[in-house]
């Protein structure tokens, strides 16, 4: 359907939000006949309802499950799981379900300008520090490009909106690639795989399958972490263009076809004339910022992505140089009485509050939320020795706790048995009180935050605020 006449086409949009309703908007734009199926009929949702339906599209309201009589396409919100039934109508019907990122994948070059070329980026943890690196390394070679997918940024916008541009840096999320059959990216990259949203996707082998999608059709390199051998077997399964290459990252020495690091230097092995017998540097460790050991993974896949586009060494450095890391990702808040604070709110699972607490020692760790069905022993088992005490809040924080009783029984825990937002302000106290001039108190929840917050940004906004509160009082 890319290059064909989209005018009377019936399209059904699944989901209202931020993927739904620009696909919805773009459709009726391109002249096909739009409906729009959502779940929630709640006040928001008729908000948004009545402005699309001014505007001519039709959207029904509670009626998520059911696909409306002669639809020839479905685009889904990245969101609505696989087994709902309209996916199940839709399959006996024949008829083929897009997402969001596969609508923009078809659409590019449909006004007659030529593609930019898409730099792809999934994972468990580290998708939007890589992708916003990326960009930034990208920008610093003189390239008109953007940080578009995932990161909240429309690909849909990026690739018919008037901007142009030369290359693509692409955050996708497994949901996204789920959806996302004929998505054939410049070269991708796996960042690392450790269990999440198995809720969605039904097993670990199907959540790794669907991030493996963004190598399928690579062209010039698909690059995975030498660490985690998950990511090394996707490639080894991708069905990729002939000549592409495998291109690992790693804080080791790299070997050929590698980036890693030296003596403080990150450095390429990879897209050099003799990769058997020469490195080429591309910046210092002092460059990331912060320089935690999972933040100078980000940048080394970052680099590969941008040298795989034939960026030069020195936008590498330069690009790391200039980037500044979004808020509530392993951010300082403040030094209060000789004890750091850190804000990792954005640490919404097990493996990023993992990478989080590796950075640190010794640690008050501020931790619990929504589990998403994830278990904590092998989290506590590995930073047991670096935990001066531990706060626990949020739904699920028994599960935290408990596990801390097998595996660090010795540890001091504060349970909070409270859910309310205001909880944030004693744990903060409460972690204050257990460290010592020294130590970092850690926010790296390793749960979602819905529980008590709208999202991660709120809650790293209430550990900041506690935070200051705090600071004010020991000025």
């Amino acid at each position: 359907m890319s290059n064909v006449d989209w005018r009377g086409k019936r399209v059904t949009v699944a989901g209202l939000g931020v993927s739904g309703i620009p696909a919805a908007r773009v459709l009726h734009g391109l002249g096909a006949v739009v409906t729009v199926v959502n779940d929630g009929d709640d006040e928001r949702s008729r908000g948004q309802a009545a402005e699309l339906e001014a505007q001519g599209i039709a959207v029904r309201l509670g009626d998520g499950a059911t696909l409306p009589e002669s639809t020839e396409l479905v685009v889904t919100a990245p969101g609505w799981r696989p087994d709902k039934p309209l996916f199940a109508a839709a399959a006996e019907a024949g008829v083929p379900v897009w997402g969001d990122v596969e609508l923009a994948w078809r659409l590019r070059g449909q006004d007659g300008r030529k593609p930019a070329p898409w730099l792809a980026v999934t994972g468990t943890n580290g998708k939007t520090t890589t992708v916003r690196m990326l960009a930034s390394i990208l920008e610093a070679a003189g390239l008109r490009t953007a940080a578009v997918g995932n990161i909240g940024v429309s690909l849909l916008d990026a690739v018919l909106g008037e901007e142009t541009y030369d290359v693509l840096a692409v955050e996708l999320s497994s949901y996204q690639l789920h959806w996302a059959p004929s998505l054939r990216a410049h070269s991708g990259a796996v960042l690392n795989l450790a269990p999440d949203h198995l809720d969605w996707h039904g097993s670990m082998e199907a959540y790794a399958a669907d991030k493996g999608r963004i190598y399928e059709g690579n062209t010039v390199a698909c690059v995975y972490n030498a660490a985690d051998r998950a990511t090394e077997d996707l490639v080894r399964e991708a069905d990729v263009e002939e000549g592409c290459r495998a291109i690992g990252f790693t804080l080791a020495t790299p070997g050929p076809s590698q980036l890693g690091v030296v003596d403080g230097i990150l450095v390429d092995r990879a897209f050099v004339a003799n990769r058997q017998k020469q490195a080429q540097e591309l910046a210092e460790v002092a460059d990331v910022n912060p320089p935690a050991p999972h933040n100078i993974a980000n940048a080394l896949a970052a680099a590969a992505l941008a040298r795989a586009f034939g960026v030069p060494p020195t936008a590498v450095r330069d690009g790391l140089r200039a980037f500044r890391p979004d808020p509530h990702r392993i951010e300082h808040v403040a030094d209060v009485a000789g004890v750091t604070y850190i804000d990792d709110s954005k640490a919404t699972n097990t493996h990023a509050a993992e990478a989080s607490l590796a950075a640190y020692e010794p640690i008050v760790w501020i931790a619990g939320g929504l589990a998403k069905g994830a278990t904590f022993d092998e989290l506590v088992k590995g930073c047991a020795g670096r935990l001066r005490g531990v706060v626990l809040m949020g739904a699920d924080r028994a599960l935290i706790r408990e596990a801390l009783a097998r595996h660090a029984p010795e540890v001091p825990v504060t349970d909070l048995d409270r859910t309310d937002t205001g909880a944030m302000s004693e744990a903060v106290r409460e972690a204050a009180r257990l460290a010592r001039p020294g130590d970092t108190v850690l926010m790296a929840p390793a749960c979602a935050s819905m529980d008590m917050f709208v999202n991660y940004n709120k809650r790293g906004e209430a550990f900041a605020d506690a935070v200051r509160a705090l600071a004010a009082e020991n000025a």
